[in-house]
């Protein structure tokens, strides 16, 4: 109800009448390359998020009227807006590119909305820039379903993330492994600078522009270090906080990234770039959700340490600023930050509602047991809320879900002897648990069917069936209750890459 009425208060405005202040192209030119989109042919709307126009400002209405279209397809350009191509580098699968850059991704500007909060318009698959290195600029209907409603099911999962406000397609072709549909996906968030922003002016030798960009970031999305007199090391170890923080939240819902490369990496510790992402079906240690990555570099059990190996390259870049015993010092306090975060998390799945010496053992060995029988991550934490604290009770559905019944009948007892060292209450429990486990997550499979939908038939109703779904992941809605069973024996079959 508040939260209606603070919306009621906000003038809703008009595509027209949206206030850009773009502070990125206020920067030197060396930090990007102006350019104006290229048009989608013949193009459609294919879904608008409502809940994204609220960050600008916009009346939903406005999704309805031609003009949307045509300002988020490249065809014209909205007032106030200076598009630009923004330029980075980054350590991809740990091998560094000197220029990477914004190759098919133009932002329109910086949206400023009634709480004053700025959001970057960025329009992902707008045509070939500069930086596209020989590639066509486009994104694929494909690809851009998944980022639209991965993005939109993490914020409500209440992970940090960038967000979409819209996808439009068209039918116009794209060449990838084979023809497919060409979209542009309508992506917003506070910034887009990523750690290879910095990278690419470090290894430039170019300390002036590290500064300019270091001093633009905090003034803009750090001002609480504006003033500060130790500013560079207190933005670094802000930035090593949330991306710890991050990396916790992904580690205890089971999503991994799958390209944490430095230039997927975002300065406002945002999940970015979602590309072969992937939220566990059987709980699985070393799950590998991009088939691009035969090394496994990008592994789900690997990606507390991905992060502090990009984040030490962030520290690398940023030498300039930060002295090297200041950065050892900052990057130290990612394991700890890390751990203390992952588990108060797994605490909070686990309806603990203390903490105490002995349950990173209990944490751990649960993950051993559910890694040993393939258990489902999501099902299982979802169907613990109903566990029976008394020891005559029955806990057979959740048995069920293992073949080593031994061995969970160990864990369950050392879990039972937990909540009754801490007095728990079943039916209070149940309710904080089911708080924060959810019942539906975009699984690979549920994505897939809104992907053949939508390029088959030009059916889009099941992408907003699933944004509607998503964006309620621990209500109990009863009528979608197939949309959290586990996966069909078809969806082992899916793959997904780089190119996804």
């Amino acid at each position: 109800m508040r939260r209606a009425v603070e919306r009621e208060r906000v003038h809703m405005r008009k595509l027209t009448e949206l206030q850009f202040d773009n502070s990125y192209a206020r920067l030197p030119e060396a930090f990007y390359a102006k350019l104006a989109p290229t048009p989608l042919a013949d193009p459609h709307l294919v879904s608008f998020n409502e809940a994204a126009a609220e960050l600008l400002d916009l009346d939903p209405s406005e999704a309805q009227t031609p003009e949307f279209i045509a300002y988020f397809s490249g065809q014209k350009l909205l007032p106030g807006a200076e598009p630009l191509a923004m330029l980075y580098a980054g350590h991809q699968f740990g091998v560094y590119v000197p220029q990477l850059g914004d190759g098919r991704a133009i932002l329109l500007g910086e949206v400023r909305n009634a709480r004053g909060e700025r959001w970057d318009v960025h329009l992902k698959g707008a045509g070939a820039t500069r930086y596209a290195r020989g590639f066509d600029g486009r994104a694929v209907l494909r690809s851009t379903i998944r980022e639209y409603l991965c993005s939109e099911a993490m914020h409500a999962l209440g992970i940090p993330t960038t967000r979409a406000l819209g996808i439009v397609g068209s039918d116009e072709p794209v060449q990838r492994e084979t023809i497919e549909r060409a979209a542009l996906l309508v992506r917003l968030a506070p910034t887009h600078v990523r750690f290879g922003s910095f990278e690419v002016f470090h290894y430039r030798g170019q300390r002036e522009r590290v500064k300019e960009l270091a001093d633009y970031v905090i003034a803009e999305h750090f001002i609480e270090l504006t003033h500060a007199p130790d500013k560079y090391r207190n933005f670094l170890a802000e930035v090593v906080a949330r991306t710890a923080r991050l990396v916790a939240e992904w580690q205890a819902v089971g999503f991994a990234h799958g390209v944490m490369n430095t230039d997927n990496m975002s300065i406002m510790g945002l999940t970015l770039d979602y590309g072969p992402f992937g939220f566990m079906d059987a709980f699985e240690f070393a799950f590998i959700c991009n088939h691009s990555d035969y090394a496994g570099r990008y592994a789900f059990n690997a990606q507390p340490a991905v992060a502090l190996w990009n984040l030490s390259c962030l520290a690398q870049a940023l030498s300039s600023l930060v002295t090297r015993e200041e950065a050892v010092a900052v990057l130290d306090k990612f394991q700890p930050i890390f751990a203390a975060h992952y588990g108060a998390l797994m605490r909070r799945k686990l309806g603990l509602a203390s903490a105490r010496a002995e349950d990173a053992d209990l944490v751990l060995q649960l993950l051993d047991l559910l890694n040993a029988n393939a258990v489902d991550y999501t099902n299982f934490f979802r169907r613990l809320s109903d566990f029976t604290s008394d020891s005559a009770a029955s806990n057979e559905a959740l048995r069920d879900m293992f073949t080593e019944l031994a061995a969970f009948d160990a864990w369950a007892a050392n879990y039972r002897a937990r909540l009754l060292a801490e007095g728990s209450a079943d039916d209070e429990r149940k309710r904080r648990m089911d708080a924060v486990n959810p019942k539906y997550v975009l699984r690979n499979y549920l994505a897939q069917n809104a992907i053949t939908a939508a390029v088959e038939q030009h059916d889009y109703t099941e992408i907003d069936r699933l944004l509607a779904l998503l964006r309620c992941p621990f209500d109990e809605q009863t009528e979608m209750d197939v949309y959290a069973a586990s996966p069909p024996r078809w969806s082992e079959q899916l793959v997904v890459s780089c190119s996804s």
